[in-house]
């Protein structure tokens, strides 16, 4: 079974970082992209940061220059380096993926990972 598991949540305080995992495990020929979404209470899930097998990224204006996306082909995980952080960050972290196995190209979610921005 193909899946993907968010993990490095927490509760920070403002101007605090967090480093948020997101690996994808099974049976999986190539990931195409993977992303990092957000959703506060009440809010819509928003796209913070996405990256290509090739190494193109893009950010969400709201978080260029504070949030760093990374991923390791070869362990078929996403980072998400999120420095000098913010009350309005406060969210549930998912990661996305578009990735193909043997037999199917999928389109899966993490289960989220909670980053709570207090003092």
């Amino acid at each position: 079974q193909v899946q993907l598991v968010n993990s490095g949540g927490g509760l920070v305080q403002p101007g605090g970082s967090l480093r948020l995992s997101c690996a994808a495990s099974g049976s999986i020929f190539s990931i195409y992209y993977m992303a990092w979404y957000r959703q506060a209470p009440g809010k819509q899930r928003e796209m913070v940061a996405n990256i290509t097998s090739g190494g193109a990224i893009n950010y969400a204006t709201s978080v260029k220059g504070r949030f760093t996306i990374s991923r390791d082909n070869a362990k078929n995980t996403a980072y998400l380096q999120v420095n000098s952080l913010k009350p309005e960050d406060t969210a549930v972290y998912y990661c996305n993926a578009n990735l193909e196995t043997l037999t199917a190209t999928l389109n899966l979610w993490g289960q989220g990972t909670q980053v709570t921005v207090s003092s």
